[in-house]
């Protein structure tokens, strides 16, 4: 039985470290890139590993400068948590509605369904209506990205919404109705707190979808002069090469303000989940 045990600490053992170099071996990557010069840049495998010579921040400030990184921060930072509240609100009612519906009757189950039904669309099927849509009604800018985010994570939110509203006991409800509490009092009140590890789910999954994504700015935002911060990175891309150490030295950049966005829900999720246990 013991060697069973160390047999199987073992396999997990080597599960979690392949698991941690494939991690961490592309993030190196991208640090020791941003900081080389493209004089260093070689096509041995030797050399790609290899510390820079210098380690200097010039790559950084070159590509803050051709990326306008503040204005495209300010975008990218808008668009994502504007995005991020709009969805807690109003995705956490959608789900609320629909989740307890669905026990009273059927068509809230179609309706639920038919929502979720929303994640297997292809965005490459919806591109081409979607430009003649929000140029026609006037939405080429970042509202009318905002509301397409909106309802491209509507489905995947509703469905983590009404799933995590069976472990919130209906008693709850009944016991605040009987005190003379509306439903809308109920929900502020009672239920959406309750829902905060979920709330920091929502959050973390919108952010980094949000934050990630060049299609949609792309397609919705072209011709505007408004970048948001992965539009503004394709300017290292050009027909006859990449500029590795500026993309990646952007990329870096890009990547610090989502980072401590996902820690900081990370730590909200964890103790919300352990909160809940203790008190049941």
């Amino acid at each position: 039985m013991m060697k069973k045990v160390q047999k199987t600490n073992w396999i997990l053992t080597l599960i979690l470290f392949l698991g941690t170099v494939t991690i961490f071996f592309p993030l190196y990557m991208a640090v020791i890139i941003a900081f080389k010069q493209p004089s260093e840049m070689t096509n041995d495998v030797s050399g790609a590993l290899s510390f820079p010579s210098r380690w200097s921040f010039d790559n950084f400030r070159q590509a803050m400068e051709v990326t306008d990184f503040w204005n495209s921060l300010g975008n990218s930072l808008l668009i994502t948590l504007t995005t991020i509240i709009l969805s807690i609100l109003i995705h956490s009612i959608a789900g609320y509605v629909i989740g307890r519906g669905m026990a009273k009757k059927k068509s809230f189950r179609l309706i639920y369904l038919y929502i979720v039904s929303g994640m297997f669309v292809p965005f490459s099927i919806l591109m081409m209506p979607l430009v003649k849509q929000t140029a026609q009604m006037g939405l080429g800018n970042r509202f009318g990205v905002i509301l397409l985010y909106l309802v491209f994570y509507m489905p995947m939110n509703v469905l983590l919404y009404t799933g995590y509203l069976k472990n919130i006991p209906v008693a709850l409800e009944e016991a605040a109705d009987i005190d003379g509490a509306s439903t809308w009092k109920t929900y502020w009140k009672i239920i959406f707190p309750m829902m905060k590890p979920m709330h920091a789910t929502v959050a973390i999954l919108t952010a980094l979808g949000t934050w990630n994504d060049v299609m949609t700015p792309l397609v919705i935002m072209s011709g505007t002069g408004q970048n948001t911060l992965p539009l503004a990175q394709l300017n290292f891309q050009t027909q006859f090469g990449t500029n590795y150490n500026l993309a990646f030295a952007s990329y870096i950049l890009a990547l610090i303000p989502i980072l401590v966005f996902y820690i900081i829900c990370q730590k909200q999720i964890l103790n919300g989940v352990a909160n809940g246990a203790v008190k049941g």
